[in-house]
């Protein structure tokens, strides 16, 4: 019996296979271009970027050259190291956003495509079918463990370059969002700001700001966040992708892009789409805006909107929308709440107090007045007769004490601070 290497080929077939290796190793370059040439054909995602293209046939070139080598002397390819080229090229992939399932399938189409040209060899060489198949056997073997173990290491220094990278594209893309939100003079143009942003900042922005009311997790709220703002984008039929940006640990910005004719009812589609995915987070939603001041002010919107949310009561997800009735006004009051309570009490007399029946008395007369001071019109919005909006306006007035002609701006602004800060009628508001 033959002594066999530590792979358990036998000395006769590594030899023929050094064999054939050393008549093909002449023809690298061809056969470098050839394995490329699959990988290209197949990988649509790998084409288009010429450095890419350049470095890719680098990469393959050192896999082949180091595949060629082992089987040629009979080298262990479970200690060879990534080639230089091959490392290089998956860094250039992760800072790419190529997919790492793109760089693996590289590596099995790249050879599917050393195998077939080594077989063509092997039957060119006119040898035995027997001896044919044991250097075919012998060279699968080879180039399997060899992919097998450079996988690995290529994938790991991809992860480990997408991770940095991520982290560094998305802090320098932090502070460019910052300073366009804080109106730092830019000499950059419009065109010139949305490629580094990689975001088309001439079209409609829906601004979104994101939470969860009880984290759980260290990082997967954003996670959850980043995944929601993605579907919610293609739900809208966003032009392009979202802009996401981690604002805190628990907290994200997000913003969608939309044509004109998308962001016409983009809001309540948003709204129903939050309410309708058990994972999405509370959201607070600005308007849509076009152009650069459009990014900057959807953004203060949807920030009045959550100033009112995180005043919300329970600990439920929330959905407010800056369009929604009084939320801009609430917000902006809400910028000294510490008195209020004092001054409701002192527009609505009785009818401030935290009982049930008063809460009903005071939603109904916000939505009379609301209506036009229509009963009529209320009656409707209130689910009930008109007859018994009649009752609850005149209890109310009632129980405030004074004509509703006495302040009525104050009490449509008290009736709204009561709306959107139900604990302002509370005994521990403040």
């Amino acid at each position: 019996m033959s002594a066999t290497d530590a792979s358990g080929s036998s000395e006769g077939t590594v030899s023929a296979a050094a064999a054939v290796i050393t008549r093909m190793e002449p023809r690298l370059a061809a056969v470098t271009d050839a394995v490329r040439d699959v990988i290209l054909a197949q990988i649509p995602e790998l084409r288009g970027d010429t450095q890419l293209v350049e470095l890719l046939r680098a990469s393959v070139e050192g896999n082949i050259s180091t595949i060629f080598a082992a089987i040629r002397h009979g080298i262990d390819v479970a200690g060879v190291t990534a080639p230089v080229a091959a490392v290089e090229y998956a860094r250039r992939l992760a800072q790419h956003d190529v997919t790492p399932n793109a760089l693996v399938r590289a590596y099995r189409l790249g050879q599917q495509e050393l195998l077939r040209l080594v077989f063509a060899e092997v039957r060119a060489g006119g040898v035995d079918a027997d001896t044919a198949l044991e250097v075919f056997e012998a060279t699968f073997t080879a180039t399997s463990q060899y992919i097998d173990w450079i996988s690995e290491q290529v994938v790991e220094v991809y992860r480990q370059e997408l991770d940095r990278w991520r982290e560094s594209r998305e802090r320098i893309q932090g502070e460019q969002i910052r300073r366009i939100l804080s109106g730092t003079a830019d000499s950059r143009g419009v065109d010139e700001m949305s490629a580094a942003l990689r975001y088309p900042l001439r079209e409609h922005s829906l601004a979104v700001i994101m939470w969860y009311p009880q984290p759980e997790l260290e990082r997967g709220e954003l996670i959850g966040m980043e995944r929601f703002l993605f579907l919610a984008a293609k739900h809208l039929g966003a032009s392009s992708k979202p802009l996401f940006l981690a604002h805190d640990r628990q907290t994200a910005w997000g913003w969608i892009p939309l044509s004109a004719r998308a962001a016409d009812g983009a809001v309540e589609i948003l709204r129903a789409l939050g309410a309708s995915d058990r994972q999405a987070p509370s959201l607070a939603i600005g308007a849509p805006r076009s152009g650069v001041v459009g990014f900057v002010r959807s953004h203060e919107l949807a920030e009045h909107a959550r100033a009112v949310a995180v005043r919300a009561p329970g600990e439920d997800r929330v959905s407010v929308a800056s369009g929604d009735v009084g939320v801009v006004i609430a917000a902006m009051l809400g910028g000294d709440l510490s008195t209020a309570d004092v001054w409701v009490r002192e527009v609505l007399g009785p009818l401030a107090e935290p009982t049930e029946s008063d809460a009903h008395l005071r939603h109904s007369l916000q939505v009379f007045l609301e209506a036009g001071s229509s009963f009529t019109a209320a009656a409707p919005l209130l689910h009930l007769h008109t007859n018994t909006v009649k009752y609850r306006v005149r209890k109310a007035i009632e129980r405030r004490g004074r004509p509703l002609e006495d302040g009525r701006l104050d009490v449509e602004i008290a009736l709204l601070l009561c709306r959107r800060f139900p604990a302002i009628t509370g005994p521990n508001w403040r």
